[in-house]
């Protein structure tokens, strides 16, 4: 059984850094590509960063420069470290590990339940 758990979420002040993480079990960890999105009240869940299998990274340009993603495969474990903080971060942030064929279509799919990211004064 697959099970993907954010935490780390919570209330920060403006200009402030949180790190989050996300556990994986039950899957081949290591050869999956990971990647954190958000979704705000109102918006559609967006990509944040995403990192492949083998450690190549990409960000948004809302959050380049500021947040850092990173895995430990050893770990079975994604992180995002959050710094320089803004009331716009404010979002559900959702962990996704997904597996694509050769052909683009997408195998597996896992998501976390959500963590809450508030960033306020």
């Amino acid at each position: 059984q697959v099970q993907v758990v954010e935490s780390g979420g919570g209330l920060v002040q403006p200009g402030g850094s949180l790190r989050l993480s996300c556990a994986a079990s039950g899957i081949n960890f290591k050869i999956y590509e990971l990647a954190w999105y958000c979704q705000a009240p109102g918006k559609e869940r967006e990509l944040v960063a995403q990192i492949s299998s083998g450690g190549n990274t990409d960000y948004s340009d809302s959050v380049k420069g500021r947040f850092t993603i990173s895995r430990d495969d050893a770990k079975n474990t994604l992180r995002l470290e959050m710094k320089s903080l803004k009331p716009e971060d404010t979002a559900v942030y959702y962990c996704n590990m997904y597996r694509e064929g050769r052909d683009g279509r997408l195998l597996y799919d896992h998501w976390g339940q959500g963590t809450q990211v508030t960033v306020s004064s």
